[in-house]
């Protein structure tokens, strides 16, 4: 005989069969915020190579992976509002590109993991307590900045043998300014040069510095890491020509748009490096336990066309050290 099923026995039973429709919940995409101080157009290559690290390692934006970009377009002060974006839209990971957008991530959250592309000196800056452990909800890569300012003087004076005043065009709210500064002014004294400190606060402020610098009498300019500065780099190597001043440059971008020379760390390759700490994170690990890593790819570009323009002759040692010569 066959037992009677009855409709609540006939229910229960459909339940509890494996149904596709009802077991297989569509996957969360993760949401990263790629936040700079910065505009889209000097950023563009950073970002791309950001997404470059990514496809590397499988992620496929929109598919499953979404980026949500916050541009501040040199005005610092309109940090805060962006990142109070990404936290509203409950990102998994910020990603900040530079000091400043770091320190405006992490006023706003000590939850979402913050992941930096390029800080100058994470421990001063209070970021991390070390790099092999970095303790918080930050960690990330670092570029040594203070270090490689002193060595960019060094550079300049090579290049200059009368060399005797720079001009030095920074922005004093960058939270790793001051140790630059120090670092520039041993360096300086150590070889008997004068410094002019210029505090670029905005960019109207940039051919006011170049007048500034000239009425120094300054023959030589060195620009710092400036979130300011940086989407101005056309402005700033157009009037260090026009000024017959010899720059060295922290951003190699600028030595593409007609600096004489940039020397430090290939800013690229640390953005790929970034998209490590974000899959890392996405699989569980978390920032406190990831060390922060410092950087392995080192460039120096020289651009003869600005050299012949202010009538300046690169020294052959010099010369033969680039590793990039603009013709």
């Amino acid at each position: 005989m066959h037992k009677k099923i009855t409709r609540r026995t006939f229910c229960s039973m459909l339940l509890a069969l494996p149904f596709p429709a009802r077991a297989q919940q569509p996957a969360k995409i993760p949401r990263i915020g790629w936040l700079t101080a910065s505009s889209l157009s000097a950023q563009s290559a950073r970002i791309e190579a950001f997404r470059q690290g990514l496809r590397d390692l499988g992620y496929v934006e929109g598919k499953n992976i979404v980026i949500e970009h916050r541009f501040a377009d040199g005005k610092p002060d309109r940090l805060p509002a962006l990142v109070a974006e990404l936290v509203r839209l409950k990102v998994d990971i910020i990603v900040s590109a530079g000091s400043t957008p770091t320190r405006a991530a992490r006023a706003a959250t000590s939850t979402i993991p913050i992941v930096m592309t390029n800080d100058a000196d994470p421990i001063a800056t209070g970021f991390v307590a070390s790099l092999a452990r970095p303790g918080g909800n930050i960690t990330g890569l670092s570029t040594l900045s203070p270090e490689l300012s002193g060595k960019r003087l060094e550079i300049l004076r090579e290049v200059v043998p009368k060399l005797s005043r720079v001009a030095v065009l920074g922005t004093s709210t960058n939270p790793t300014y001051a140790q630059v500064i120090r670092e520039v002014e041993l360096v300086a004294k150590a070889f008997g040069l004068k410094l002019q400190n210029l505090d670029v606060l905005d960019a109207k402020d940039i051919e006011t510095a170049f007048r500034a610098a000239i009425k120094g009498r300054a023959d030589g300019v060195l620009v710092l890491t400036s979130a300011v500065l940086a989407p101005e780099r056309a402005q700033i190597t157009e009037l260090a020509a026009k000024n017959r001043l010899p720059g060295i440059y922290s951003n190699s971008q600028f030595a593409e748009a007609g600096g004489l020379m940039f020397y430090g760390v290939n800013v690229l390759d640390l953005d790929r490096r970034a998209a490590t700490y974000v899959d890392k994170i996405l699989k569980g690990r978390t920032p406190a336990d990831l060390p922060v890593e410092q950087p392995m790819k080192f460039e120096f570009i020289v651009n003869l066309q600005a050299a012949k323009k202010i009538g300046l002759t690169i020294p052959p040692n010099v010369l033969v050290r680039a590793d990039k010569v603009i013709r």
